[in-house]
């Protein structure tokens, strides 16, 4: 509402922006079992039909927020690969420092929202989705330091490792550092082992 009661017209995107941020917060502070259709609406200062036409379904919304922070990521990622020397090891730094930067920062949201999430159709697909880009951008990444193409396989290991060793870091079992670095020496090894 402004200030003379009236609502403030928003774009599209503009409001899409605003429900997603309303709803991050309402997970960080009353967990995901708050986020209801219903809620956002009322906290955002909309009617229910506007969050029902961006979101459908409270799947659809969960759904819209794993896509916001995986856009994200990948945005953090390629913003530094940019400016990353053309090698091996601060190439596999950037990825290991954005991923855990990334998950740190949404800190026990994301798994909330996937638990959220489980067993649903829409899971699933972004997850697919989400592997496939994360394998393609790295295979591509690594691609000069190897004699010949990385396999799948050490492309899955990759990720696996990096979403365990976050998960790890977000529990407190081990430290921010110790998640990169260990992140980025798995990085390494695989794509020496191509080599």
């Amino acid at each position: 509402m402004t200030a003379t009661g009236t609502r403030q017209r928003l774009t599209r995107e503009a409001r899409f922006s605003q429900l997603v941020a309303v709803a991050w917060q309402i997970i960080h502070d009353k967990g995901t079992e708050a986020l209801t259709l219903s809620h956002l609406a009322e906290l955002a200062g909309v009617t229910k039909p506007v969050v029902y036409d961006h979101f459908t379904s409270r799947s659809g919304l969960l759904a819209a927020l794993y896509r916001e922070y995986d856009q994200r990521q990948n945005q953090k990622m390629d913003d530094a690969l940019r400016t990353a020397k053309a090698e091996l090891a601060p190439r596999a730094a950037v990825i290991a420092t954005a991923y855990i930067e990334c998950v740190l920062l949404q800190g026990r949201e994301m798994p909330s929202v996937l638990a959220a999430l489980a067993g649903t159709p829409e899971l699933e697909k972004i997850r697919r989705e989400y592997a496939a880009d994360f394998i393609e951008k790295c295979r591509a990444l690594f691609a000069p330091f190897c004699a010949q193409p990385l396999r799948d396989a050490a492309l899955w290991a990759m990720l696996g490792a990096a979403e365990g060793v976050s998960w790890a870091a977000v529990q407190g079992a081990i430290t921010e550092a110790q998640a990169k670095d260990e992140l980025k020496a798995v990085i390494i090894a695989m794509v020496q082992a191509s080599v």
